[in-house]
């Protein structure tokens, strides 16, 4: 199905405008993701600094994403109740005194706090820049818009492998992270005064009167749907694999299983996230023309991963040759745009008023499966005396799931969008008195 063409009634204009407003929330989310992978160049630093083992090292990353986990479909109410501009907002104060606070801490519990705080707050920002997007552009724009939004925010990855990781062995721990925190008030700045949450004449219908029973119905509304189901295990079967390699564990391996300086490691990084910002493009482009490649490009790349995540663990010897390496970081890099797949086939199956709960139940995929994972392989590093083979053969345990949820949701969501499609069409035709 084709949607290069379809208009939806009721669609906002986009343009140059809509492309600056949006722009200050897509820059509130590139700062998140460099506060939030910081520590993915810092992890052996981390361990001396507070002279932790591999399990405690994965906690702290894990209790930043179980917190921006928990955190999503709270979120997603907020939005949806409160607007873009004050969710935003809180989100940029939390993940900027969460990134100080790590920088000051003097003992492992204060940093854990840290990140937490640091999570709480970085949970705040995407499903809002989703929300603004949906709220400024076009429906047909929506999921090359979304691509653009995570491109950006692998920007803010590439920072983190580029300068964060020069910075700490240049000017140490805590002028690093207390530096970096004044992006944060930046952002903030600009937030306050130029943001708005919808165009004039674009304004959402009045919220329902808010309580326990409103919460319950936008999520039960939103769980109910096939898309919105299937949009959370394409997310969570594609996202984590790079993830985990990104945000925690890929510079160890690299440096201590297969024997590379850190300046290679860092290079090999950086490929992950050029080949995502690559990939996000042509995806975004792909399926803003035709929907019907959704999951052929989800399912794809998740087959791809599997193949080269498990010839790199098998290949005989102590450590992989340099070009499947190389193979690998490439295929990864395509993780993250595959992901965002999940929210095109959410946002088709919910109204505007329950986009940002939607959008929440989704990211929350994703999250659940990169947390799961990092525990696991830093608790089967610890059992097996750093076996990184063994380890990250957890991946295959959880794309195994993945794969079953989205071969058994696809057909549904894909007939009642057809339904829905057809009926917004009759619903935009004009019928003269």
């Amino acid at each position: 199905m084709s949607s290069a063409s379809v208009s939806l009634p009721g669609d906002p204009p986009g343009g140059r405008r809509a492309f600056l407003v949006w722009g200050i929330g897509v820059a509130v989310y590139f700062v998140a993701v460099i506060f939030r992978t910081s520590l993915g160049v810092a992890g052996l630093d981390a361990a001396d600094r507070f002279d932790v083992n591999a399990s405690a090292l994965s906690t702290f990353s894990i209790l930043q994403l179980l917190v921006y986990a928990g955190m999503q479909i709270p979120v997603g109410l907020m939005v949806d109740r409160l607007g873009t501009k004050k969710v935003l907002t809180l989100g940029v104060v939390l993940f900027t005194a969460g990134q100080l606070g790590f920088a000051l801490s003097p003992s492992y519990g204060m940093a854990l706090a840290s990140r937490a705080l640091l999570g709480c707050g970085d949970a705040m920002t995407f499903i809002s820049v989703l929300r603004l997007g949906s709220r400024w552009f076009p429906a047909r724009r929506g999921p090359f818009i979304a691509q653009i939004a995570a491109l950006f925010g692998m920007a803010g990855n590439l920072v983190s492998t580029i300068f964060i990781s020069r910075l700490l062995h240049g000017v140490g721990w805590t002028a690093t992270f207390a530096g970096s925190a004044g992006a944060g008030v930046l952002v903030l700045v600009l937030l306050v005064l130029f943001l708005k949450d919808h165009p004039e004449g674009h304004e959402p219908a009045p919220a329902e009167h808010a309580g326990a029973a409103y919460v319950r119905r936008q999520i039960a509304r939103s769980w109910r749907e096939p898309g919105t189901r299937l949009g959370m295990w394409v997310h969570f079967t594609t996202q984590f694999p790079a993830m985990v390699f990104l945000l925690l564990w890929g510079l160890p391996f690299l440096v201590e299983a297969q024997g590379l300086s850190r300046e290679t490691a860092g290079g090999l990084l950086t490929l992950v996230v050029v080949s995502n910002m690559m990939v996000g493009l042509v995806y975004g482009q792909v399926i803003a023309r035709h929907h019907g490649a959704r999951a052929p490009l989800a399912l794809g790349t998740v087959a791809a991963t599997a193949t080269v995540w498990a010839t790199t663990l098998a290949y005989p010897g102590d450590q992989a040759p340099m070009w499947l390496l190389i193979t690998l970081c490439a295929v990864l890099g395509a993780c993250g745009p595959a992901s965002m797949i999940g929210f095109d086939f959410a946002r088709p199956a919910n109204p505007p008023e329950r986009q940002g709960t939607a959008s929440g139940i989704v990211n929350m995929g994703g999250f659940v499966a990169s947390m799961t994972t990092l525990l696991a392989v830093g608790v089967l590093l610890d059992a097996t005396g750093d076996n990184y083979r063994i380890a990250f053969s957890c991946v295959f345990v959880l794309e195994a799931l993945g794969v079953v949820q989205i071969l058994r949701l696809r057909s549904r969501t894909a007939r009642l969008e057809r339904e829905r499609l057809v009926a917004s069409r009759v619903e935009a035709v004009h019928v003269p008195a």
